[in-house]
């Protein structure tokens, strides 16, 4: 039987002190993948030791890269090249990560071997044609399911050639897919992006030596190239900071301070709008880690009001939006939410999920086809009730419901939380340490 995990937080409080969030997400993925395809040994310290990171970093020890630890965030990777694989003995299971199965379906489109994804209930879900289409295109033969979803079966031994894609919706997963298929591609590959998203592939890529070309919204890469054994330094993920940035600025007499954290202009989104909003926010220590910039973000309360979102910060701040819609609920006056369809597909529907939660705990919070409407009521005491809401799985649902503790007049009991180790294995320790009256429970 699977564990499950209730969280249940006691309203109320404030949160202080100076806090490490764990490395960033999208970074771990990609320094386990481009060191193994390297040659040479790459050290990677601040790694993330969460489930999706963990799930890339087994399947390529299940292709034959020897990967010591992780220890305390330390990874030394064996580089096997570019053409080093070797054909997993099984299906590559990787859990409930979108990245990893995104991102290896354009590595492994390359290789000479056959090879299978397949992910937990939630990724079997998740649409997998935005990459299986133009990877096609470039000559790769994949099948999914009758509605596009994984399993992905993925035939090795195909001639991919590059292709001159232009993206129909912003998206880092697909943008980064095609670039690592490129790498095995004859010529030249070219993805095009509506709008600006993370940029960690391409800024890796070329840590690793291997030429990246960027022409204004398109980038990118000739194949037939090699990557070169590279120390990567993670940074302190921003979108598991940004439930530290919520609450801090909603709960009155908090005043935190979140370390070295990754402000990479494509993530920084979230500060972007929370100083729309009113929040103070201040950086400082700003510098560049293994081409990343950092820094450190204090946050103190303030009086956030209600905004329009700018539709040109959605793909900048597309995973912290559970937590703002939180910020939202808290605000003084209606914050409205458009260009955001992305949010539906998800590791949950984020934008029914986030709003059936908020109108249990009484605030008018009303979903679009693209996005949400929300009343917030900053100018009460407690303008959240209490009340028990259902994560449906997704980590960042659970946590945002965490942080919404902190203005509710009762307790909030949040269930289904057992997939926060996915991003976030250390968060209620660390909640607690900043001031969060949070408890968690593991029941089968």
């Amino acid at each position: 039987m699977s564990k499950d995990v209730t969280f249940t937080v006691q309203p109320g409080g404030a949160l202080g002190g100076h806090l490490r969030v764990p490395g960033d997400k999208s970074i771990s993925h990609r320094a386990i993948m481009l060191g193994a395809l390297a040659d040479g040994v790459t050290e990677v310290s601040g790694f993330l030791e969460g489930e999706d990171s963990l799930a890339t970093l087994q399947a390529f020890r299940d292709m034959g890269v020897q990967i010591e630890g992780p220890e305390n965030g330390r990874v030394v990777i064996h580089g096997v090249g570019l053409h080093g694989l070797q054909a997993p003995p099984g299906p590559l299971y990787l859990g409930n990560s979108g990245t990893s199965m995104r991102l290896l379906a354009g590595l492994l489109a390359g290789q000479r071997f056959d090879s299978v994804l397949t992910g937990d209930v939630s990724l079997s879900g998740r649409p997998m044609r935005r990459v299986t289409e133009p990877l096609a295109e470039m000559g790769a033969v994949i099948g999914t399911t009758e509605a596009g979803t994984a399993p992905l079966s993925i035939c090795g031994d195909q001639p991919l050639h590059g292709i001159d894609y232009v993206m129909p919706v912003a998206s880092a997963q697909v943008k980064s897919c095609l670039l690592l298929a490129g790498l095995y591609a004859r010529g030249r590959t070219c993805v095009t992006e509506p709008a600006p998203t993370r940029d960690h592939t391409e800024r890796m890529l070329a840590g690793f030596g291997y030429t990246v070309q960027r022409e204004g919204a398109k980038v990118c890469v000739e194949g037939g190239g090699r990557l070169t054994a590279s120390n990567v330094e993670v940074p302190a993920d921003i979108s598991s900071a940004a439930f530290f940035m919520v609450g801090a600025s909603i709960a009155e007499g908090s005043d935190i301070t979140l370390e070295h954290v990754g402000i990479n202009p494509t993530r920084t989104g979230v500060i972007e709008i929370l100083r729309q909003m009113g929040a103070d926010l201040s950086l400082s220590n700003e510098r560049t880690v293994g081409g990343e910039p950092v820094a450190d973000i204090r946050v103190r309360a303030a009086s956030l009001r209600g905004i329009h979102i700018p539709e040109e910060q959605v793909p900048l701040a597309i995973d912290e939006f559970p937590v703002l819609f939180v910020a939202a609920a808290c605000a003084a006056g209606e914050t409205v939410l458009t260009g955001a369809r992305e949010l539906r597909v998800k590791e949950s529907d984020r934008i029914q999920v986030m709003a059936d939660g908020l109108q249990i705990l009484g605030i008018d919070a009303r979903p679009t086809e693209d996005g949400m409407i929300i009343q917030g009521r900053g100018g009460e005491a407690r303008p959240l009730g209490e009340g028990r809401v259902v994560s449906h799985g997704d980590h960042r649902i659970a946590m945002a419901f965490a942080m919404a503790a902190l203005r509710a007049s009762g307790p909030v009991v949040i269930e289904n939380c057992a997939n926060v180790d996915t991003s976030f294995p250390n968060f209620v320790t660390l909640a607690q340490q900043a001031g969060l009256r949070i408890r968690s429970e593991t029941h089968e």
